[in-house]
């Protein structure tokens, strides 16, 4: 049975996921606002990944984006679909297909990535640098 004391602690705005969520609407807005690519930051990750890794599996580039089988594939068939990302038989194992940016999807990444950061530095602009390196390194313990 619930606490009625607990109950009456319970403060939505006191909430850590609550206060998540509203920064992640501001930094979404910010994206929305300043990329201007008509890109999804879950499109904006893949092709920020495949520049860092240069070629990788679905699979893998789902864990190393957070993303769950079914939104990757979604994700990369859509990059795919506007010429952005590239699929060949993966070198190490030919049942699968490494991804990797096309010479399309390398030039947005490069457009792009100083805006990217630009955004970044606009979500975090109510903190100081000290508070950004703090906050930045408590949100990694809690991956």
């Amino acid at each position: 049975m619930a606490d009625p004391e607990e109950s009456a602690a319970y403060i939505l705005d006191d909430q850590i996921g609550f206060v998540l969520r509203q920064a992640y609407q501001r930094h979404a807005a910010l994206f929305a606002e300043h990329l201007g690519e008509s890109l999804t930051p879950t499109q904006w990750a893949v092709l920020a990944k495949l520049a860092e890794l240069g070629c990788c599996s679905q699979n893998m580039l789902g864990r190393l984006t957070a993303m769950d089988v079914a939104t990757v594939k979604g994700v990369v068939e859509r990059l795919i679909k506007r010429g952005f990302v590239e699929t060949r038989p993966d070198p190490d194992d030919r049942r699968r297909l490494a991804l990797s940016l096309s010479p399309g999807g390398r030039a947005l990444y490069e457009r792009l990535a100083a805006v990217a950061l630009e955004i970044s530095r606009l979500t975090l602009s109510p903190l100081d640098e000290a508070e950004r390196k703090i906050l930045l390194s408590l949100l990694a313990r809690l991956r």
